[in-house]
């Protein structure tokens, strides 16, 4: 009988030899009976067999119970339904035929003393035989040392003698020594069964497993399996399967589980706690699968079982079942971001186990989380970092904010105006954007996307905060230029599809800036306009003082980004040539004889002045050169059929001029009624010829100069 400690006392009472009356004899872990079972046992002893099998399988099942409760009840349920079907076929006892007395058969060679005990009871005449000399060990000594596979052949032999003497009707008239004899093997079976999970359940732990315990495990699962192919037609329930292949993946199942679910306890709450234990938990599954690739499927392969995938699954399984019961728990972004970051980079590494011959993906293993929540998860990733993406945008707002606020001025860094936004904005993109792109591909597209509106919000805002600031100086806008220039190229050569719906906001915001710098130095220079064309003018160098300012001005333009430095530096050139056009159209005072043509003279002069002062700048307007100096050669021509000439050069390079603007210039002549009909005329004819030219390539000059209504100008229409 199995005389592990759960079965060993069960077995020593249930089949103990003893006289009528003499008190067992005591046994270790054999509990004697209380003085309240006494009358109990005396009432059983008119039936001793029934009473001695009820009292045993009572005493052993509340033992078992713990660990083997399934297996026991599943046996027990097999003896009755035999012991049924053996009451149902006894042949009928013959008229006159005496009823046979039970009596020994052809005893088998039983595996323990225990099952000599019950052959012993049955037959009080019978001599007690030994044990089976080729065994050596009884059975229960064999399981406990863990011989597995030679405790199975002795219980191979056994039940194969019982089933024999069955068939015989041996037991036709003592049902219950056959039922304390059957009994017995599914106990021992129970006590194989309940040494397989011990065996893996100890596999793993600190001290480990023997391959040769391991190897015996293997040996007697496929043993079993070959003695019990398949549920036998008469439906014996001795020799039904055992399916201890099952029994030990549910082993193995249930080991795995149990390791996993202790990994990382008592980790800390937070997203470091939650990192802290996934961690753990990668440790114990890679240190488990190496050792079951190293130890356990070398010993188990033999016999043709398969630990490595059967370990595999396990462990997929378990960590899929924590990890679901993980993602339940998982608050905040970085909590949610390190569940899917850990499901898809750590443990869906084809490094995660630290060797090179060994993968995860060797076998079709199911997802590791199931897709609805794996999908779960990265909806509520996502709608927390939408969150999380607005809150850094404006971090971003309240750190220039700070930084205005100080009067901090912005630094020069490769001869540029720099700012720290660009580098913020391009960090926070690129930073949840590599995250997600790591954990896939949506994952990737949704967070570019949640970018990309987060942005679009962002640059309206900063731009009206920061034009509402006090901090609005040449270095600051032109910093700001350059990081929304350097945004829109680089963001839409980085991410094209995704962020080029902000080209259009970028560049706008561009301009506005652009736009504020240029009415900075209209607001300085302005008044000095108001100096030319004047009598005082025809004698001083009133333009320099401008010009001065523009150069002053265009020394910032050189720390601003080329192109839209071009930009505001052409900007610039138009807007002198056009409020010095609008200056010489409406003079404070009109100049006439000698004073006319100085004044010709010295409008050519600053003409030229201008052109080459911003040539020397590197603006590369130079259509504008022809403008003045046309004006004067028109005011200063002596031959006044010569006027038409210049007057068709200036229509001609400046297609935007209109009407009022040629009456205006004929007005500083004074040329006669006559005359400015004929030139009005042809000036008539010009503009109704460029009539859908306009300003042709952007190249409007004359439109925003302001036409001037003075009485020399109505005289000249008359």
């Amino acid at each position: 009988m199995l005389t592990t400690p759960r079965t060993a006392a069960a077995a020593q009472d249930l089949h103990s030899p003893q006289e009528p009356g003499e008190p067992p004899p005591p046994a270790q872990g054999t509990r004697r009976a209380s003085s309240g079972e006494a009358p109990s046992a005396q009432r059983e002893a008119s039936m001793p067999g029934l009473g001695t099998f009820r009292r045993a399988f009572s005493r052993v099942s509340q033992r078992a119970a713990g660990e083997d409760a399934g297996l026991l009840r599943r046996s027990s349920r097999f003896l009755l339904r035999s012991l049924r079907r053996s009451q149902d076929h006894r042949p009928a006892v013959e008229p006159g035929q005496a009823p046979a007395v039970p009596g020994p058969g052809p005893g088998p060679e039983e595996p323990s003393k225990a099952i000599d005990g019950v052959r012993r009871q049955a037959s009080p005449k019978e001599e007690p035989q030994e044990l089976d000399p080729e065994a050596g060990k009884s059975v229960a000594d064999l399981i406990t040392e863990w011989q597995l596979l030679a405790a199975f052949e002795q219980l191979q032999r056994l039940e194969a003698r019982l089933v024999a003497e069955k068939a015989s009707h041996t037991f036709e008239q003592d049902p219950t020594g056959f039922a304390r004899r059957a009994m017995d093997v599914c106990l021992h079976y129970d006590g194989l069964a309940a040494e397989i999970r011990a065996i893996v359940r100890e596999t793993l732990g600190p001290d480990g497993v023997a391959a040769a315990a391991l190897a015996e495990l293997a040996q007697v699962v496929r043993a079993e399996e070959e003695a019990h192919p398949g549920p036998p037609a008469d439906g014996d329930f001795l020799r039904t399967p055992r399916r201890w292949r099952r029994l030990w993946e549910d082993a193995v199942r249930r080991s795995a589980g149990e390791r996993v679910r202790a990994a990382g306890a008592g980790a800390a709450e937070g997203a470091a706690g939650l990192a802290r234990l996934l961690a753990e938990l990668g440790g114990l599954v890679r240190r488990d699968l190496q050792k079951v690739r190293r130890e356990v499927q070398p010993a188990c392969a033999a016999a043709g079982l398969p630990a490595w995938e059967t370990y595999l699954r396990a462990y997929h399984g378990a960590v899929a079942q924590r990890l679901q019961e993980l993602a339940r728990d998982a608050r905040g972004c970085e909590q949610l971001y390190i569940l899917l970051d850990w499901a898809a980079n750590v443990y869906g590494s084809p490094n995660f186990l630290d060797a090179p011959d060994l993968t995860l993906s060797t076998e079709p293993l199911p997802p590791l989380l199931a897709p609805e929540v794996w999908a779960q998860l990265e909806s509520d990733y996502t709608s927390f970092l939408e969150t999380k993406i607005a809150s850094c945008f404006e971090s971003i707002l309240q750190l220039e904010q700070s930084r205005w606020a100080a009067a901090v001025a912005p630094e020069v860094l490769q001869d540029r105006y720099h700012s720290s936004l660009s580098i913020d904005v391009h960090m926070l993109v690129a930073e949840h954007v590599k995250a997600a792109g790591a954990i896939s591909a949506e994952l990737e597209a949704t967070t570019l996307r949640i970018c990309a509106r987060a942005l679009g919000l962002f640059l309206p805002r900063f731009e009206k905060t920061f034009l509402e600031s006090e901090a609005v100086s040449e270095p600051h806008l032109g910093a700001y230029i350059n990081a929304f220039e350097e945004l829109r190229t680089n963001l839409l050569a980085r991410f094209p599809g995704t962020f080029t719906g902000l080209e259009q906001p970028l560049a706008a915001a561009t301009g506005i800036f652009q736009k504020r710098l240029l009415q900075g130095l209209q607001h300085d220079v302005q008044p000095l306009f108001r100096l030319l064309c004047t009598k005082a003018w025809l004698t001083e160098d009133t333009l320099r003082p401008l010009m001065d300012k523009v150069v002053a001005f265009a020394g910032h333009l050189e720390r601003v980004v080329p192109p839209r430095a071009q930009e505001t530096l052409q900007e610039v050139h138009r807007y002198v040539v056009r409020e010095y056009l609008a200056q010489a159209l409406r003079p404070p005072e009109r100049f006439r004889g000698a004073e006319r043509l100085t004044g010709s003279q010295k409008m050519g002069l600053d003409a030229q002045a201008i052109s080459d002062t911003f040539q020397g700048l590197g603006s590369e307007a130079a259509w504008l050169d022809q403008a003045i100096p046309c004006v004067a050669d028109i005011l200063g021509e002596t031959y006044k059929d010569g006027i038409q000439r210049h007057l068709e050069a200036l229509i001609g390079s400046y297609p935007d001029i209109r009407r009022e603007h040629v009456l205006a210039i004929l007005a500083l002549r004074r040329l006669g009624r006559r005359r400015n009909h004929r030139l009005l005329q042809r000036a008539r004819d010009l503009l109704s010829a460029g009539a859908g030219a306009g300003a042709a390539g952007g190249r409007a000059l004359f439109q925003e100069v302001p036409a001037p209504a003075s009485v020399d100008v109505l005289i000249t229409c008359l």
